[in-house]
């Protein structure tokens, strides 16, 4: 009798550390809603663009002999880009040819420097700081389908080994055109399809052609090709 009532107590005492224990965990704040708040905030956020560029890669941009076969000043002088014009640099990167086109419009010329990575943007505000050029230069964080920009605003935009990362090339070329001028011009320079010369992997590659189709597509006019670019071709487009 005694045990069979020393086994009643320790049940009723068990039923209640087990209410307790119940009460508590329900007053207790529920975590899983913040995890999978996180989770869903992760899954949600955007992809980095595999095609571009990285920027700790920026010194394979800038090879010693670039200047010979890049030719900017004949890059320069077929968009019309002299002292005094407004230009873009779209997918400006570390910055190469942002300096040569801020020497080219210097003194009252204008260069914006866009890239869609901060990085970049970065390391081209030390770049411009470095080499006195702040008056002219305005590095811009553009979007992937949009360089932020001024309407009207633009003589030439300058487009360099960066139109194959493109994710919709057809809707930035749109956005671009709203920035030129009347009578601005935008240059695309990419590399030539194959494995030579320096550039990226044949697979990654865009034709001319296809270039063209798309600028068709986005409202722009095909103007002319320049073939001096030994690894490249160079493409002019207007409104």
């Amino acid at each position: 009798m005694i045990r069979h009532i020393a086994t009643v107590l320790c049940l009723v005492a068990f039923a209640a550390e087990l209410k307790v224990a119940t009460t508590h965990m329900r007053g207790a704040p529920d975590v899983m809603p913040t995890v999978k708040a996180a989770q869903s905030a992760q899954q949600s956020k955007p992809a980095r663009n595999p095609r571009l560029f990285a920027p700790q890669d920026l010194g394979l941009l800038e090879p010693p002999d670039r200047e010979a076969w890049q030719k900017p000043d004949q890059v320069m002088d077929a968009l019309h880009i002299a002292e005094g014009t407004t230009v873009a640099d779209l997918g400006a990167g570390g910055g190469w040819f942002t300096m040569r086109l801020a020497r080219r419009v210097w003194p009252n010329g204008r260069v914006y420097a866009v890239d869609v990575q901060r990085l970049m943007i970065e390391a081209i505000s030390r770049r411009v700081d470095r080499e006195g050029l702040a008056t002219i230069v305005t590095p811009v964080l553009g979007e992937d389908t949009d360089p932020r920009l001024p309407p009207n605003s633009t003589d030439a935009v300058l487009i360099v080994d960066a139109f194959h990362e493109m994710e919709d090339p057809v809707l930035m070329l749109k956005n671009i055109s709203r920035t030129l001028k009347p009578q601005g011009r935008i240059g695309i320079i990419d590399y030539r399809e194959g494995e030579g010369g320096p550039g990226p992997d044949s697979v990654e590659r865009v034709p001319p052609s296809v270039v063209k189709g798309q600028a068709t597509t986005a409202g722009l006019k095909f103007v002319e090709e320049h073939k001096f670019l030994p690894y490249q071709y160079f493409l002019i487009f207007g409104k």
